[in-house]
């Protein structure tokens, strides 16, 4: 009889919160595990990486309210490693620094766990880095001290002796010791530590909603600062003054702005990360999911000849031209069976969509609207010239009564229906009930009808977010739920949509 497989423990570093600030091989394992055990301070969204047939299992404490003690998880990652399970424990910034990682490996390895540890990027070296802090510099400090400000509560004393780190040059980062700053700063100047020193305090470092607050040792001890609330790290020194000169990540366009988001899952996770890297914080709230439609027998005849019943195909979406050659090429395999066919697309997104497949695009209209598309052909004689438009179930016959006009030969295929999103994995529903935006993104006039069905409403009336519509349909969708759009997007296309609320950010910053 073989020996039972018994799996592995990977103590992995989830970095201090930008996804993308984890490590290659931390991503992989995540892809591979059967199991996740996960703390508070990691950032859901690496979550995503992992399949289908993980499982995730939360273990982070919170404001001192833990969903199981430490022995617990222990047990939990030595059983399911037992059952030969790959387990990785996903742990914030370094797994080994003021992370209990050792801890853990200790406990792995007494029970004859298999166990790699992954280090990860440390908050105590990112999150100053985001905020403009170089920790080392040649003309300020040479030194690095980093200290817990948190400890085991059961220890009868500390085992941190503030006037030997007072009195240590250079550069003090301090971990999880916001909620103590008071006590904190008071043993560093009663040590001898200058009240004038330069003090920064940085929440939720590397998010999008970070907020530094500059200080000095003496203002925090006299009580003229915010209330700091975790996490929180508190960075002292004089490299602390030239964040005046080298901050940058609050220099972004879109820092300080919250945004919702509206088009399918996929979609909005794109559109997200576009708009993350532009600064803003966003809230993925879908309200679409695209549901592809069979082709029926007839179709599938006319696809493996398609040049002998259509000389053009026009495309309204990327959506369309994904389905459609995907269905195309399940059938025959060479994109060159197209012949003599000739393509025309709204945009420039549904441009870009058909040049993926090598092909290119014969016509795009100025303006990007269904209307502006089917007058791009009053110039070219198309009496008699046999038209298909593979669509959307929701879509309107505006393209195709503008081509009829001209006397064209049209048919029109639902390729995909357009259903309600009931999926809400990030939470971000919620959220907005409690926190609102600033901004709401809508892309199509099924995602306003959506999400009007949800009924979303912000808690606070002052956090109701302000419109911004892709173009004329999406504005009279909007219109007709009787909301106010702040502006339309002059370019009807997801590019002319973020370049929008770029400038009407800017112009609401030029005139505060």
């Amino acid at each position: 009889m073989k020996d039972k497989k018994i799996g592995t423990v990977f103590l992995v570093g989830a970095g201090p919160g930008d996804p993308l600030l984890l490590t290659l091989k931390a991503k992989e394992l995540i892809e591979k595990a059967d199991f996740i055990f996960y703390d508070y301070l990691c950032n859901p969204e690496i979550l995503d990486w992992a399949s289908n047939h993980c499982i995730k299992v939360y273990v982070g404490k919170i404001a001192g309210k833990a969903a199981y003690s430490q022995r617990e998880i222990e047990q939990m990652l030595i059983s399911k490693a037992a059952e030969g399970k790959n387990v990785v424990r996903l742990k914030g910034g370094d797994p080994l620094l003021f992370g209990r990682g050792g801890e853990e490996a200790e406990a792995l390895k007494q029970s004859g766990i298999p166990f790699e540890i992954v280090p990860g990027v440390s908050s105590a070296l990112a999150v100053p880095a985001y905020a403009g802090i170089p920790l080392t510099h040649r003309n300020y400090a040479s030194v690095l001290t980093i200290v817990t400000g948190h400890e085991d509560p059961a220890k009868k004393s500390s085992a941190i002796g503030w006037e030997t780190v007072a009195k240590l040059k250079g550069t003090k980062v301090i971990l999880m010791g916001v909620e103590r700053i008071g006590a904190i700063v008071s043993s560093l100047i009663e040590s001898g530590m200058d009240p004038k020193t330069p003090l920064a305090v940085i929440s939720w470092g590397t998010f999008p909603y970070q907020k530094v607050v500059e200080s000095t040792l003496g203002d925090i001890l006299s009580g003229t600062h915010s209330i700091f609330t975790p996490p929180a790290i508190i960075v002292i020194g004089e490299v602390v003054r030239l964040r005046k000169e080298l901050q940058w990540f609050e220099n972004k366009p879109l820092y300080g702005q919250r945004v919702v988001v509206t088009r399918t899952k996929e979609a909005c996770s794109r559109l997200a990360k576009r708009l993350i890297e532009l600064g803003a914080e966003v809230l993925e709230i879908p309200t679409i999911r695209i549901i592809p439609q069979p082709l029926d027998a007839k179709q599938k005849r006319i696809l493996e000849n398609i040049d002998a019943f259509y000389d053009w195909l026009l495309f309204t979406s990327p959506t369309a031209v994904d389905i459609f050659f995907d269905q195309f090429l399940q059938l025959e395999n060479d994109i060159r069976r197209l012949g003599k066919v000739k393509l025309g697309a709204i945009g420039k997104s549904t441009a870009r969509a058909i040049a993926s497949f090598y092909l290119h695009v014969d016509v795009i209209p100025e303006k990007f609207t269904s209307m502006s598309l089917g007058e791009c052909f009053y110039q070219r004689g198309i009496e008699g010239v046999r038209f298909l438009l593979p669509r959307s179930s929701l879509a309107d016959d505006s393209l195709a009564n503008v081509l009829k006009t001209q006397g064209a030969s049209v048919d029109q295929w639902s390729l995909y229906a357009i259903e309600p999103e009931t999926e809400d994995v990030r939470g971000h529903r919620e959220r907005f009930k409690h926190i609102g935006a600033h901004w709401i993104l809508f892309a199509s006039a099924s995602s306003v009808r959506y999400w009007h069905q949800l009924n979303l409403q912000c808690h606070d009336t002052s956090l109701i977010p302000k419109v911004v519509s892709i173009g004329p349909l999406t504005t009279k969708a909007l219109k007709d739920f009787q909301q106010e759009v702040y502006v339309e997007s002059k370019e009807h296309s997801i590019d002319g949509l973020i370049e929008t609320l770029l400038q009407v950010v800017k112009q609401n910053r030029a005139g505060n």
